[in-house]
């Protein structure tokens, strides 16, 4: 099985920052890919960015220019940071990443357990 623990989430000011983290820990033999979702209230959960495996990245054109996605050099751990926030960017973020187990030796995808973004003054 694979763990993921997100942290970094709450409330801040409009034009404010807040870094996510999520760490992946388990029985993996590669990551695909490691990516950050959210969904507001009443809304679908959408994609926000994507980074790959090898280190290339995507974002949704609502974040560009704002956030960036990385991760640490053993490429288990990945984080968002973001900066000038909205209150349009007010949601649940999810970390998703898509691996193969070792045991058994498959692909799937794993869903980390949310956590609370808040943009207001």
């Amino acid at each position: 099985q694979v763990q993921l623990v997100e942290s970094g989430g709450g409330l801040v000011q409009p034009g404010g920052s807040l870094r996510l983290s999520c760490a992946a820990s388990g029985s993996i033999f590669s990551i695909n890919s490691m990516n950050w979702y959210r969904q507001a209230p009443g809304k679908q959960r959408e994609l926000v960015a994507r980074i790959g495996r090898s280190g290339s990245t995507r974002y949704a054109d609502f974040v560009k220019g704002r956030f960036t996605i990385s991760r640490d050099n053993a490429k288990t751990t990945v984080y968002l940071q973001m900066n000038s926030l909205l209150p349009e960017d007010t949601a649940v973020y999810y970390c998703n990443v898509v691996v193969v187990t070792t045991t058994p030796m498959q692909e799937g995808d794993y869903w980390g357990q949310g956590t609370q973004v808040t943009v207001s003054s």
